[in-house]
């Protein structure tokens, strides 16, 4: 995400930083290219004019152009500039004090709103709350048939209106209601109509949604793809109907990110979640300052620690940590550890997370192909228990052999064995044991 935006930015940066003093003529220069950068990634222009001006003023007082180190100083401003134009802090989803509460999506059609509802629904468990799904078309009552599915696929309750109950759209909303209190669901997530395009049609059924249903937070869902199309029409929807926050969508696929830069400024309502990928489990919380951090190549440490502690076995990890003191390392340790990485996702969103600077400097830049990791547990499921414990004993016939059972060339497995016996002998390095020193024993 932001690959174009974050390139460009990180030249700027990398600019300031040869510059042995900040002045008015390379501070212009520094913040024509900041512009461009913004422009570029399809950033509001009043968006754009209001960001540049902040920077102008902050970077060329005295302060920071008497201090020793001006140029980080700049970067900084810039930084925390961006934070505030993201959103400044992390913004919670509201829930009801006395429940259910009640979440109704809108959006335009095509925007990923109803998956969204499955996402956001999904996240709420983890919540250890008990929500219950619905969608809500007075023109396609066929709609339901796409939430309904997602429903089943997370294995969570599903308000299915019939046609009957759909020609009293008051009616049924009350009737939803009832229904929710009385069994004793705590979330209602509401799918909504989604058009082509925003017309008075839509708006009345979501003025009278709203009005029934009295949500506790009304979410914009957009399309980050669409870029300026999605900040103009979350807008239009905030005047209309009202919204409190934003979700947006298809973040993972978006190489400019002026959406996102945009919305929070244009429409006043936070980011609360970000769609990354299609997966139900693909919806992060939104964090302004790490997202800042990460366009400007700063990298998110904490976004890549929390990823590891949500997926990690604390149990596995304490007795991977005892062999690697012993330096017993096998590959059924290694196909463990695959198995981890798999689950945090791809390889090249894990090396997004990395600072690109210092020993990660150029870490995202690397092509990976994250099918390796199926290709190399394959090979690894295709050797026998004794073969894992001790690759010693793997030669030529049992590599083909090998290479046969998992579908992969030799060279494939060959490669593999390389590399772990190079992983065994940077093991008994003095480097490698001083910083594994203080693992459990």
């Amino acid at each position: 995400m932001f690959d174009q935006l974050s390139s460009r930015l990180q030249k700027v940066m990398k600019f300031l930083r040869g510059e042995g003093k900040i002045t008015e003529k390379n501070m212009a220069e520094a913040l024509k290219m900041i512009r461009m950068s913004f422009l570029e990634a399809d950033v509001n222009y009043r968006v754009v004019k209001e960001f540049e001006e902040r920077i102008k003023v902050k970077a060329l007082d005295q302060k920071v152009l008497m201090s020793l180190t001006p140029a980080q100083q700049v970067i900084k401003i810039v930084r925390d500039e961006l934070t505030f134009l993201l959103g400044k802090d992390v913004k919670k989803l509201t829930f009801a004090s006395h429940p259910p509460s009640i979440f109704m999506l809108v959006g335009l059609q095509g925007s990923g709103k109803t998956t969204t509802c499955g996402k956001l629904a999904r996240w709420v468990v983890t919540l250890k709350k008990s929500p219950l799904l619905v969608s809500f078309d007075l023109k396609r009552p066929a709609a339901q048939e796409q939430l309904k599915m997602i429903a089943s696929m997370l294995k969570l309750p599903f308000y299915e209106m019939t046609g009957e109950q759909m020609a009293s759209p008051s009616g049924v909303l009350k009737e939803l209601l009832k229904y929710t209190e009385n069994k004793g669901f705590d979330t209602l997530i509401v799918d909504t109509a989604g058009r082509l395009h925003i017309d008075e049609e839509l708006m009345k059924e979501l003025w009278m949604v709203k009005d029934i249903l009295k949500p506790t937070e009304l979410i914009y869902v957009g399309d980050s793809m669409t870029g300026q199309d999605a900040v103009k029409s979350a807008q239009l929807f905030e005047e209309k109907i009202g919204l409190t926050s934003v979700i947006l969508t298809k973040l993972d696929g978006d190489a400019r990110g002026g959406a996102a830069l945009s919305i929070v400024s244009v429409t006043g309502k936070p980011i609360k979640f970000i769609g990354v990928g299609e997966k139900f489990d693909k919806l992060e919380i939104f964090h302004p300052d790490r997202m800042a951090s990460r366009i400007l190549g700063m990298g998110d440490i904490l976004s890549l620690i929390e990823k590891a502690e949500e997926e990690a076995d604390l149990e596995e990890a304490e007795a991977l940590a005892r062999k690697l003191k012993r330096q017993e390392l096998t590959f059924e340790d290694f196909k463990k550890q695959l198995i981890q990485m798999k689950k945090m996702g791809s390889l090249s969103q894990f090396l997004n997370l990395l600072p690109q600077s210092g020993p990660f400097k150029k870490m995202a830049q690397i092509s990976i192909d994250d099918r390796r990791i199926i290709y190399f547990e394959a090979i690894i499921n295709s050797m026998t228990k004794e073969e894992r414990e001790n690759p010693k004993i793997i030669d030529g016939s049992r590599r083909s052999r090998i290479a046969k059972g998992s579908g992969r060339p030799v060279s494939e497995v060959n490669q593999l064995l390389k590399q772990f016996t190079e992983m065994k002998k940077m093991m008994k390095r003095s480097q490698f044991q001083k910083l594994i020193s203080n693992l459990p024993q």
